[in-house]
């Protein structure tokens, strides 16, 4: 399900294919392997910058942000949550980022949507050695994008991204989404915004 913020809608609403993006996160979903569902709010700069500040430290607005779901507590231990999580994107940033990319800011969002499914899964490219950055790499070509972000971001640092291709790959086998720890580089929730977009997520 992907949900438009109120506050953006106006100058957004006829640029966002929102039918397209969602045909496109089920198949980033599949793709992934990820299992449970997964809402996503298209905000604007001012609301993920105060999810930014609140959750990660940074007072700043980002592009995309994920809150992977808990797991329950089964009687055995832990069980996979129906629900993978949540991603919040800023329409804002992303519209800046494809003019700089030069594609049309549907491509971008589709960029972010991918990026943070996988964050969703349990990947994490700030402590994952590069695992991250080689499976969005390879999950963008299937999927038909021109360019990851990690890939992007790596690109303007060769050191990084030497190090990134150094490292062997290994195959995607994370199914069950991990819950993040508050102040990681994603932030994790066990409740939803689907059903009230553009409030703080709980």
């Amino acid at each position: 399900m992907i949900l438009t913020d109120p506050d953006i809608r106006p100058a957004y609403a006829r640029r966002l294919r929102v039918p397209q993006l969602e045909v496109f996160l089920e198949q980033a979903i599949r793709a992934v392997k990820l299992r449970g569902d997964v809402s996503v709010l298209l905000t604007g700069d001012k609301q993920i910058r105060r999810w930014n500040r609140e959750f990660r430290g940074k007072n700043k607005a980002t592009d995309v942000l994920s809150f992977p779901a808990a797991p329950l507590d089964g009687p055995d231990g832990p069980i996979p949550a129906p629900i993978a999580g949540d991603l919040a994107i800023s329409v804002e940033t992303a519209d800046r980022q494809a003019a700089e990319q030069r594609h049309t800011l549907v491509e971008e969002l589709k960029v972010l949507l991918l990026h943070g499914t996988l964050h969703l899964a349990g990947y994490d490219h700030e402590t994952d050695n590069g695992e991250m950055a080689r499976l969005e790499q390879r999950l963008r070509a299937k999927l038909g994008l021109k360019s990851a972000l990690i890939e992007r971001t790596q690109a303007a640092d060769p050191k990084r991204l030497a190090a990134a291709r150094r490292v062997p790959a290994r195959a995607a086998t994370k199914a069950v989404s991990k819950p993040a720890k508050k102040g990681s580089a994603k932030k994790s929730s066990s409740r939803r915004f689907a059903a009230r977009p553009a409030q703080r997520p709980r």
